[in-house]
């Protein structure tokens, strides 16, 4: 009887296919976002316990809620699959390229899901748990199956979920959430307009060819641009409300100041281009777009340092 021989798989190839799956569903998380979603936790967690919590605690949360946030991000990926394959911007993504099937993204998204409320139920406390899920569900079916491709107020009310981990960083410390937490829940959702409208600019074309109504597909950009100068105003005061509500010291007031003024600066200037019909090339949305991320920050960070070094101001202290 003859045999035949079968051609062996060189075992580096075998470990590039491995690499290659496993980075890909690394990307079905979007980690970018997840590092942002972090800078907002960890900060609140210090000023919750007005000084450094305990390092166990904060891995734990860290840990939950970049499952949770890939989870979420995950099932975006899933349900936007047909959009994404029709926008140069996110025409790779595996689930576009068919390296992830729908079938087995879906089933990692509920592992994640699982294991992400678990792991904080049971290592940081049920509220936390419940409030990550609460965003999972908020960004996964809120507004990526409801609101994005009906309204261009889609990231207005679907940014809430962006804004949960304000809640639960505090949530993980008292248990509880208060109202400095509220505070900064309410700047990261005054903040997500300006944030991604810019962006949605400076992609205007791909968000039209894939049929999704963000504001300056649908509105001209003067109007966006006025938008996103309102809604800078509105955070910037609100970010300043949290000095009188947590007590608030020196190094946070200048902080949120000093970003604060340099973030209405740069979205006037987007402004005042829009209404001069400026093409893009003197637009430049994304310039606005990469500050609003070293706006958050830098404020954040003033809300990490501030409790550690306190300077109270006179009446506050």
């Amino acid at each position: 009887m003859t045999t035949i021989d079968r051609p062996t798989v060189p075992a580096s190839a075998t470990e590039h296919t491995w690499r290659r799956t496993v980075a890909a569903y690394v990307v079905l998380t979007k980690p970018r976002i997840i590092e942002l979603l972090l800078v907002t936790t960890v900060p609140v967690m210090f000023l919750a316990q007005r000084g450094l919590p305990s390092l166990w605690l904060v891995l734990a949360t860290l840990v939950g809620g970049s499952l949770s946030a890939g989870a979420a991000n995950t099932f975006n990926m899933v349900y936007d699959r047909d959009i994404d394959a029709k926008m140069h911007r996110t025409e790779n993504r595996p689930l576009v390229t068919g390296e992830i099937s729908p079938r087995a993204a879906t089933t990692f998204g509920l592992v994640l899901t699982a294991v992400s409320t678990v792991w904080l139920w049971l290592l940081v406390n049920p509220l936390s748990a419940l409030l990550s899920l609460g965003a999972i569900l908020l960004y996964a079916v809120g507004y990526t199956m409801i609101l994005k491709r009906r309204t261009a107020q889609n990231i207005v009310w679907g940014g809430i979920a962006g804004c949960m981990p304000t809640l639960i960083g505090w949530s993980a410390v008292r248990n509880e959430v208060g109202w400095p937490a509220v505070i900064l829940f309410l700047v990261i959702f005054f903040w997500t307009p300006p944030h991604y409208w810019p962006l949605s600019m400076r992609f205007t074309e791909d968000y039209a060819r894939a049929g999704v109504p963000m504001a300056p597909v649908v509105q001209e950009q003067t109007t966006v641009a006025k938008q996103i100068v309102a809604y800078s105003w509105v955070m910037v005061a609100t970010s300043l409300v949290l000095v009188p509500v947590a007590g608030m010291g020196w190094i946070y007031l200048v902080a949120a100041l000093a970003s604060g003024a340099l973030f209405l600066a740069e979205a006037h200037r987007l402004m005042g281009a829009a209404k001069a019909g400026a093409a893009q090339s003197v637009l430049k949305p994304m310039r606005l777009f990469h500050f609003s991320i070293t706006y958050v920050s830098l404020l954040f960070l003033g809300v990490a340092i501030d409790p550690l070094l306190h300077l109270p101001l006179p009446g506050l202290s």
